[in-house]
């Protein structure tokens, strides 16, 4: 009968059969049973036990002797990705659910998972720790989703808080009228135009199609059938008259029997209170500025801040989108991240703030693994400005829809406490100890949602690549906001002292951490699992750990390297390589 070591041995050759398998790069093609122990022996005289200060330096020296096997990562994989595969994908792997799902579902309205709650949590705390934890000059507030009604109406909400929509007569359907877009049809050879095409906003690409495809059956019903149209001139339902709405199809009925746009308040209504009159409506908020905005003399009164400061709030706002559409970019319940950035008056003071918060905002989103070149500016200009505001750049982002807004920084003036001021009555100046003046400040707004964040990042995180000709397909989180940080493997889940040194392991880090407990499977298919979710190390236990060198092993998910680590040295290096320091 075989012994427990010819067992262990057996474990162990199979193990190094896989890429990167135990130290770095030692890769065996084929083993044999019969040649297990005199290849352990070998190997093992080639592995190293790194100390955490060394492990960097040699993960870098692996990487470059073993350049020709590591991952081929495929550098255009986002660019084939549809929406439908990103929705797919959270779904199946516990990120985000459509809510009230056994019913059908509910529009505008998502539940996060287990994955997606963590994930959501961790960007969160991304963001209170860049931006108030680690800013002697910013303090948070958590305020309460239903104001006193006076607010919105001295914010303009009750009166300007509205999205353009029209209805379909036939089929009572509703849209927003800068989300349809719709272009004559023109003959190239004669330029005479046999009617319109009208489309939702999306791609560039996606638009053209859906144009298309109409075209075609205009031109058909027109009796010009395989004519040459010059190209679309898209523009929106917000700029078309009355004539041209009146030839505008409707993406509900094909007929144009679309009404003129109108506007539509956003705010949902509700009731406080015992009674159901005028006198007991409220709103839930929009927004969470104003929030800032009705707590800035409590926050003045016991912070002890001086201008410039700035007050931070992440919470919940509820907007009854009439369209809500692209999955959670625009959804009717959703959180908001925002500062209002409290700075002296002037012509000459705010530019330079706004630049700098506008640095500031994009050294975050790279900071949390957003990709570069997936994120760009849109600078708002004329009519794109708000009434009240000095300026404002969004950092877009290209999603597989299209590029969007995903963060925007605004100058806005001293719109918001002067309206507050009165709205409630209340001073809400400031006084310059130093220059003994009281002015109103003026605010810098950087707004961010959470949700369109996280949707940016797991855009972001999709990745392809080849190993030894094997596809792989995973989700490379930055380690900061990674759902699962770590996940921990024992070799094999029979060896009880093996098990109990993983398990040991594994509830020490738990103390710090988000962790994984896999046994089950094959190593390299437990690699493969923790790597479709995004963890982005994994920490094997094997026989050496126990009988040996008393060292584990941690695999990178990105490179897929490895190195070998004591195991009093675990938390250090991942502290390293997950918190940054």
């Amino acid at each position: 009968m075989p012994s427990s070591s010819s067992y262990r041995n057996v474990a162990l050759a199979m193990f190094l059969t896989l890429h990167g398998a135990l130290g770095f790069g030692l890769r065996s093609s084929s083993i044999t049973t019969s040649s297990s122990s005199s290849l352990r022996r070998t190997m093992m005289s080639k592995v190293t036990v790194y100390s955490t200060a060394e492990a960097a330096a040699a993960a870098a020296a692996d990487a470059a002797t073993n350049k020709n096997n590591s991952p081929i990562k495929n550098e255009g994989a986002y660019n084939n990705v549809k929406m439908e595969d990103i929705v797919s994908l959270c779904k199946r792997r516990g990120i985000i659910f459509p809510s009230s799902e056994i019913y059908n579902g509910f529009a505008g309205f998502f539940d996060y998972g287990p994955l997606g709650s963590e994930l959501k949590k961790n960007v969160k705390d991304s963001f209170w720790r860049h931006f108030v934890q680690r800013r002697e000059d910013i303090v948070g507030i958590d305020s309460s989703i239903i104001h006193n009604p006076t607010t919105w109406q001295s914010s303009g909400h009750l009166d300007g808080f509205s999205d353009p929509m029209v209805d379909c007569k036939e089929t009572k359907l509703r849209y927003r009228a800068d989300q349809l877009y719709c272009s004559p049809v023109t003959l190239e050879e004669c330029g005479t135009t046999v009617g319109f095409v009208c489309v939702l906003e999306g791609n560039d690409e996606d638009m053209v199609q859906a144009a298309n495809t109409q075209a075609k059956k205009l031109l058909k019903e027109s009796d010009k059938k395989g004519q040459a149209i010059q190209p679309f001139l898209f523009k929106d339902l917000t700029q078309v008259t009355e004539e041209e709405m009146g030839q505008i199809p409707s993406p509900g009925s094909g007929k144009p029997t679309l009404t003129m746009p109108r506007d539509f308040n956003l705010m949902f209504q509700t009731n406080v209170g015992a009674m159901q009159d005028g006198s007991s409506v409220a709103y839930l908020r929009p927004e969470t500025a104003q929030g800032i905005f009705i707590n800035y003399k409590n926050v003045i009164g016991t912070s002890r801040q001086k201008v410039p400061f700035g007050i931070a709030q992440i919470g919940k706002a509820f907007r009854n989108e009439i369209t809500p559409r692209n999955f959670i970019f625009r959804s009717r319940e959703f959180e908001q991240m925002e500062i209002e950035y409290f700075i002296p008056p002037g012509d000459d003071v705010w530019q330079p703030f706004h630049e700098k918060w506008i640095a500031d905002s994009k050294a975050f989103l790279e900071s949390v693994g957003l990709r570069e070149d997936l994120m760009g500016y849109d600078v708002h200009e004329g009519d794109g400005l708000a009434h009240y505001a000095r300026a404002c750049t969004d950092i877009t982002f290209k999603f597989p829809f299209g590029v969007q807004e995903l963060m925007g920084i605004a100058a806005r003036g001293d719109f918001d406490l002067t309206s507050h001021t009165k709205g409630s009555g209340k001073v809400l100046d400031y006084f310059d100890e130093e220059t003994k003046e009281k002015f109103i400040p003026h605010v810098i707004e950087p707004s961010l949602g959470v949700d369109r964040l996280i949707l940016a990042l797991i855009c972001s995180a999709y990745a392809e690549d080849e190993i030894n000709g094997e596809k792989r397909n995973y989700l490379s989180f930055h380690p900061s906001i990674a759902p699962v940080k770590v996940a921990v493997l024992p070799l094999v889940k029979n060896k009880e002292p093996l098990v109990k040194a993983a398990r040991e392991l594994f509830e020490k880090l738990q103390m710090r951490w988000n962790v994984a407990w896999d046994q089950t499977g094959a190593i390299g298919r437990r690699y493969r699992r923790a790597d479709e979710i995004g963890v982005p190390f994994c920490v094997t236990v094997d026989f050496e750990t126990i009988e040996d060198d008393g060292a584990v092993t941690i695999r990178d998910r990105d490179t897929t390297e490895q190195v070998r680590i004591p195991m009093d040295e675990v938390v250090p290096y991942l502290t390293k390589m997950i918190d940054g320091y």
